[in-house]
């Protein structure tokens, strides 16, 4: 198999959409679709389905999905172990920040520290900032649940989610598996804005961390009711540089720090 199928094929079930993936990876949509065809055709198996929102991996797209992501992972890996034994270590470094988290708050000091790309970091260290448990958000016209709710209670709840390859859904994903059930996703939406609109409209419900829940619930007239049974938390491990040099300059910079519900408080408080 090609790997830059492979890339492709993981990048069209990461968005959900052919038509976003063209223009994310910058290819033409026929081409990628020729390469998903030529992908299909190796393998012998249909690897996608078409819906009206997107596309959704087929069980034997799952499986290659999970295996394409580690193939690449070890390839990367691969080039960049070579790179380190030949010489000092040195690379674009991609950062994430999960939407809808607290993360989005450290956009900006990022930005402070690392703008430009004038700025060359040396080691890096990971450091547990916080936790944020995961709240139920809901319209005030619909019936509140009391201030925790446990998850298996959520099961027949109208939910709005983001698409499954969100950190945030995932977790959700895992937790009803975890107690034999499935959450009843009735829409999937990435914009923040579109789904406050839904929750003040009292469409149903979103479960969202505790930062992006009280942003939501301000916003409009909405309750929010901290999940129990199990506690679903969204950990967030900032990466800061161990050193920051602007390059040119030798002037050392410190990476901003960032503030938040310390990670040994405790759940819905």
């Amino acid at each position: 198999m090609n790997l830059r199928r492979l890339q492709y094929f993981v990048k069209i079930v990461d968005v959900g959409s052919l038509t976003q993936a063209a223009d994310v990876l910058h290819v033409a949509q026929p081409a990628l679709s020729q390469q998903l065809a030529t992908l299909e055709g190796e393998v012998r198996q249909q690897l996608l389905v078409r819906t009206k929102s997107g596309v959704v991996p087929t069980e034997a797209g799952k499986v290659l999905y999970r295996h394409a992501q580690l193939i690449l992972r070890q390839c990367e890996q691969a080039r960049a172990d070579m790179n380190a034994a030949a010489k000092n270590i040195s690379g674009a470094v991609a950062v994430g920040l999960a939407p809808g988290t607290a993360a989005a708050g450290l956009a900006l000091p990022l930005l402070a520290v690392l703008y430009g790309g004038k700025t060359a970091v040396h080691g890096l260290s990971f450091q547990p900032l916080l936790r944020e448990p995961l709240y139920l958000v809901g319209r005030g016209s619909m019936v509140a649940p009391p201030s925790e709710v446990p998850l298996a209670m959520l099961v027949d709840t109208d939910l709005y989610l983001a698409r499954p390859y969100n950190v945030v859904r995932k977790m959700v994903n895992d937790a009803f598996a975890a107690i034999g059930k499935v959450p009843n996703v009735v829409a999937e939406i990435e914009s923040a804005s579109t789904l406050t609109a839904v929750i003040s409209d009292g469409l149903g419900a979103t479960i969202l961390p505790e930062s992006m829940a009280r942003q939501v619930a301000s916003s409009c007239d909405a309750w929010q009711s901290c999940i129990i049974d199990p506690v679903i938390e969204a950990p967030l491990v900032p990466v800061r540089p161990l050193a920051a040099f602007r390059t040119g300059t030798g002037d050392q910079r410190n990476p901003a720090g960032a503030g938040g519900r310390s990670a040994g408080k405790p759940p819905c408080a």
